[in-house]
């Protein structure tokens, strides 16, 4: 049975729960005598609602994790298990398959070995099963029991309702700052091990990038591992030439659209350019590849640059640009006109024109948010990777020429991390210090954004 059945089964039992605790808060008021309830029946409803789904769902989760084991602990005790190898992908394939058809999620198996397999399967699912329906229907009728036997007529129902809410809320809230936390924690770890192979100073100031995936890890040579030419090409890429093209065309296309456009002009361009930011990105890498890279080269050949290549940095730039134009543009715009109206008529009245308004009041009350869209576009940009994949090149290129093939860290990321290479070996954890370098340059330039943001703020508000 899916946890969606026990949660359905769950929240089934709560409505319930919620109908008793709502009748019996009910029936203290018809029962007279004049005493006012602390709290109206709707709360003593929601209260025993809590206590009866709460429980239920922390069970199912922590079910859901156990039951795969648990399940495989019986198939593997069961006779039929007796013919498997001790241990190895072939045995994991037996199982799979087998899993796969009592499951419903397969017709049949190719493995005459997993056809046995397939009987313990349907049994044990059958069993745990049966023990997730009778525990959570235990665990709902103890917790709404419980919950019911507190009602009062003075029961603070609605301060534990609101309380519990909150909690809930504020668990909701640490979700993505654990999230965070984890892969912080998870990057450092596989980074340490890292540095105890690769020097940081060879990987942080190398000028060289050639992991020997082949290689024994006993032998690492650490002049392979230079990052250099990775950091450049992400900022090349994504901090120059992409921003080349976003924050002029980013900018002017938010004044246009605040200070010119006709309303009804407006209401079409500015949806039609913020769907730039919903195309997926391996569109703009195919447009980069098979339109705009050839049409470069075909360009510089013209102008008699001989070795242009079809793979380029400028393609992969001016592509990614495009993208990120919308988050420059929609912020900018925002800030713009989120600036009091009486600056800007308080300019005009003074005699100055609409463009010196615009340069001179509105653009430095907008900075705060200028600033942040610009570098929520320039940590977008350094983290695309298709774009870079479809049009610029996998190969680590320390060059200033636009025209060449260049790589960026995420390329690289992903590169190191496809495929069947061990979790051991210095390649695959470069993969890992790359990420945390990644990760540290787009906290620091959300630190700066805030600092930025602050400074300005305080100045003109």
């Amino acid at each position: 049975m899916s946890p969606i059945t026990l949660i359905l089964i769950a929240l089934g039992l709560g409505l319930l729960g919620w109908l008793a605790g709502r009748a019996k808060a009910w029936s203290f008021a018809a029962s007279g005598g004049g005493e006012r309830t602390a709290s109206r029946p709707v709360y003593h409803a929601w209260y025993v609602a809590l206590w009866v789904v709460i429980p239920v769902l922390v069970f199912v989760v922590a079910w859901t994790v156990l039951v795969p084991q648990l399940v495989l602990q019986s198939v593997l005790a069961s006779p039929a298990a007796e013919a498997l190898p001790a241990f190895g992908f072939e045995r994991d394939a037996f199982l799979g398959e087998a899993r796969a058809v009592a499951l419903g999620q397969a017709p049949g198996v190719f493995n005459d070995e997993a056809e046995g397999l397939i009987a313990p399967f349907r049994e044990a699912y059958a069993h745990y099963n049966t023990i997730g329906i009778i525990v959570t229907a235990l665990i709902a009728l103890v917790g709404g029991a419980l919950a019911f036997l507190r009602l009062k007529p003075q029961f603070g129902a609605r301060t534990r309702v609101e309380r519990t809410v909150m909690t809930i809320l504020l668990l909701a809230s640490l979700v993505a700052i654990l999230t965070t936390l984890g892969i912080f924690a998870s990057l450092v770890f596989e980074t340490v091990r890292f540095f105890g192979m690769v020097s940081p100073i060879d990987f942080l100031f190398g000028l060289k990038w050639a992991p020997d995936t082949m290689a024994s890890p006993d032998a690492v040579d650490a002049s392979r591992y230079g990052a250099v030419p990775l950091f450049w090409g992400t900022i090349f890429i994504g901090a120059i030439i992409a921003m080349i093209v976003a924050i002029p065309l980013g900018l002017m296309s938010a004044i246009y659209l605040t200070q010119y456009a006709d309303p009804r002009v407006r209401t079409w361009i500015k949806p039609l350019l913020e769907l730039l930011a919903g195309v997926p990105t391996v569109v703009y890498g195919y447009f980069a590849a098979l339109t705009l890279a050839p049409m470069i080269r075909d360009a510089a050949v013209a102008v008699g640059i001989a070795n242009a290549s079809t793979e380029s940095a400028l393609a992969a730039g001016i592509v990614m640009g495009v993208m990120i134009i919308p988050f420059v543009s929609s912020m900018a715009d925002d800030s713009m006109a989120a600036v009091p109206a009486a600056m800007r008529d308080g300019s005009l009245a003074m005699g100055a024109t609409k463009s010196e308004t615009i340069r001179r009041v509105l653009f430095p009350a907008a900075l705060p948010g200028i600033v942040a869209g610009i570098m929520l576009a320039v940590s977008r940009a350094i983290g695309e990777t298709m774009i870079v994949v479809m049009a610029a090149s996998p190969a680590a290129n320390l060059t200033a020429n636009p025209l060449e093939p260049m790589s960026t860290v995420t390329v690289q990321i992903v590169k190191l991390l496809t495929g069947e290479q061990s979790t051991d070996h210095p390649a695959t954890l470069s993969a890992f210090a790359l990420g945390f370098v990644l990760f540290m340059v787009t906290l620091a330039l959300n630190f700066i954004a805030l600092r930025v943001v602050k400074r300005f703020r305080e100045a003109y508000e």
